[in-house]
């Protein structure tokens, strides 16, 4: 049995500059857990494979294309593939989220 708990894992360097821990890493899919401190926020940026977040805690607001909204714990959010998207936690308390790609990206995210 393969387990992880995100508090073992590593912060991954990334150009957001936020708490981003790798929990899985396989060619069907990467699933990574994102902690965004009160005013963080990822810069916005496409993928090229289709992404989900599953909030975990907190209320994040996710920007997709020109939608935005602050969702609640136990949320499942899709975001299709090549469309501007990103993350931002705009209330007071910590925001922890999921986030799974899949395939796993073969092409670098275009930050923009």
């Amino acid at each position: 049995m393969i387990h992880r708990n995100f508090n073992s894992e590593p912060i991954k360097e990334n150009p957001h500059k936020v708490d981003v821990r790798q929990l899985y890493n396989d060619a069907s899919a990467q699933v990574m857990h994102i902690t965004l401190l009160p005013g963080e926020a990822l810069k916005p940026h496409k993928t090229p494979v289709d992404v989900f977040f599953y909030v975990l805690e907190g209320t994040p607001t996710i920007h997709i294309a020109d939608e935005m909204l602050a969702f609640e714990k136990d949320t499942l959010i899709e975001s299709p593939a090549n469309i501007v998207h990103y993350i931002s936690n705009e209330s007071d308390v910590i925001a922890r989220i999921l986030v799974t790609k899949a395939p796993r990206p073969e092409a670098k995210t275009k930050i923009l």
